[in-house]
């Protein structure tokens, strides 16, 4: 198969790191492998990232998928992660594109979406 690089941002308090997420998916016996000092919350990304691309109707296909969350010495914590594992997964599996999510954007889950929805709302209401 292939494998794919998404950015997403750390937080730790009011600083934030670049990590990089490589996401590479093979042929062989099934199993999701997560490394690069991830907390409980991100390793259970694995069961989210897979029911919401289950829920857009792309098949979850058996195989041997392993992530790599690099710095590996920056702690990573909350479920900010899915959508850059998401992308990643996705790219690696030949979903989408490649270049669609190349080096240019940072992934931090929801909140790029929420920042949009408060200044729509706010242009809007003023």
């Amino acid at each position: 198969m292939s494998s794919a690089t998404t950015l997403a941002v750390a937080l730790n308090g009011l600083a934030g790191s670049i990590i990089e997420v490589e996401a590479h998916c093979a042929n062989g016996l099934p199993a999701f492998v997560l490394v690069g000092l991830a907390d409980t919350a991100i390793k259970e990304a694995r069961e989210r990232v897979r029911a919401a691309i289950n829920a857009v109707g792309i098949s979850w296909a058996e195989r041997r998928v392993t992530v790599n969350l690099s710095p590996a010495d920056i702690p990573k914590t909350g479920t900010g992660f899915d959508l850059a594992l998401a992308v990643a997964l996705l790219s690696a599996g030949g979903y989408i594109n490649p270049s669609s999510c190349a080096r240019r954007s940072a992934y931090r889950g929801a909140e790029p979406g929420r920042l949009f929805a408060a200044r729509a709302w706010g242009a809007a209401g003023s």
